[in-house]
């Protein structure tokens, strides 16, 4: 297994959608699916640095669908991690509907291979259940945000557990 793949593909993953952010108001987008930031900011002419600071975001890869996100230089209040735990608890409440008994053993069975089932597993950035980085589960390391944020990266990327688990078992990570 190579952790670091996941890290490196989701980065890339991100960064190859179109942009298809639609403006809530003058200074504000609401984040859609295959946004990222760099796209963002070229589509409201200003940059990623601005961005970042306006949204106190710690990493600009990692944006969520739904995250409202300030592009005319103002400062807000809202923190990036009030906006994914915002964000992972939709996309679980989304996923919710749509998962299946597949579904849960996938889940079940990714967890078994990354961590033996373990919330506190670590191996080096790697934590968790799921094996996530640290900076992904933006400093909570606690079992609830552990699986409300793989259930958001599940579906972001792979669209269920099932094909998660899928992938894992022809490249060995997912």
């Amino acid at each position: 297994m190579n952790i670091k793949k996941i890290v490196l593909s989701t980065i890339a993953a991100f960064s190859l959608f179109a942009v298809s952010a639609t403006a809530a108001n003058a200074s504000t987008v609401t984040v859609k699916s295959g946004d990222t930031v760099a796209k963002i900011a070229s589509a409201h002419n200003t940059s990623v640095a601005a961005i970042k600071q306006a949204n106190r975001l710690s990493n600009v890869n990692m944006i969520y669908v739904g995250d409202k996100l300030e592009v005319g230089g103002t400062t807000t209040n809202t923190t990036a991690a009030k906006a994914a735990t915002k964000t992972a608890t939709t996309t679980t409440s989304t996923t919710a509907t749509t998962t299946n008994t597949n579904d849960s053993s996938a889940k079940a069975w990714i967890a078994g291979k990354e961590s033996g089932g373990s919330y506190t597993a670590a191996n080096g950035n790697y934590y968790g259940k799921y094996q996530l980085t640290k900076s992904l589960l933006g400093g909570d390391l606690s079992a609830a945000n552990q699986e409300k944020v793989a259930n958001n990266y599940v579906a972001s990327r792979y669209g269920s557990w099932d094909k998660a688990k899928a992938f894992w078992l022809a490249n060995g990570w997912y």
